[in-house]
């Protein structure tokens, strides 16, 4: 696991994991923190007892990710994940994470430390307006949120077809920039960067982005592309009381 860099909201804690220092067995080995891959379900929580232990010490809010747009608004701990593609809270000393293994994993958090959010902005929740919808939960201005982009497919390897660049540029045509055409119908697509440009779009400019691609990095990173059956990763951020 490795801390999120320091970008001045002293009470603000996250971490991203890597896919190293857990329970669970090949192919999820070994920090699998996701309980829907097939992995076994007693190694999978021992993961999530490890992440929220060493770090937190409280339990972590985990979500039922469906690629979609919906927003939950956290306002009490619930045991069992809740449905959706992004989590909002003010809730202090309750952590909240997305789970990734390609898609982009994207941690919000007010300059005065009080709001927090975690979305998973693959390309469809991406292109759907999810973090918008985040960011209309924040009362804070956009001028005053810190964004950080975790590990996630790169833009070497995230081929993709026609209807993911019209997706995109139906949105914005600055998007445009964001894809390279490498045969008929098929381009590289930079998510990263789309993601940039949107919360830019919106009025956040305080962003910090990680270097690493998920699937150029097997030692490190679990990835869906490269492997189809593996386990995921957490990025996760709480409010310290």
């Amino acid at each position: 696991m490795f801390s999120i860099a320091e970008s001045g909201q002293g009470n603000i804690v996250a971490h991203s994991t890597t896919r190293t220092g857990g329970y669970s067995q090949s192919p999820f080995d070994s920090l699998n923190l996701g309980g829907h891959v097939g992995d076994d379900r007693e190694s999978v929580e021992k993961n999530r007892q490890l992440l929220s232990e060493k770090y937190f010490g409280d339990p972590v809010q985990w979500l039922n990710q469906i690629h979609g747009d919906e927003v939950v608004e956290l306002t009490a701990y619930s045991q069992s994940p809740l449905t959706g593609d992004a989590v909002y809270t003010r809730l202090q000393n309750q952590p909240i994470a997305i789970l990734t293994a390609d898609c982009l994993p994207i941690l919000l958090a007010s300059e005065n430390g009080d709001e927090i959010a975690a979305i998973h902005a693959g390309w469809r929740p991406l292109a759907a307006g999810i973090v918008d919808k985040t960011l209309d939960k924040f009362d804070g201005a956009p001028e005053h949120i810190h964004a950080w982009l975790g590990p996630c497919i790169g833009n070497q390897k995230f081929e993709v077809g026609a209807e993911v660049r019209k997706a995109f540029l139906q949105v914005s045509r600055e998007n445009d920039t964001c894809f390279s055409a490498v045969a008929e119908g098929k381009f590289l697509a930079d998510l990263p960067q789309l993601a940039i440009n949107n919360l830019q779009r919106l009025g956040i400019h305080r962003i910090a982005r990680s270097p690493y691609c998920t699937v150029s990095n097997p030692q490190s990173f679990f990835s869906y592309r490269r492997d189809g059956k593996t386990g995921r990763m957490a990025s996760v951020i709480a409010i310290n009381g």
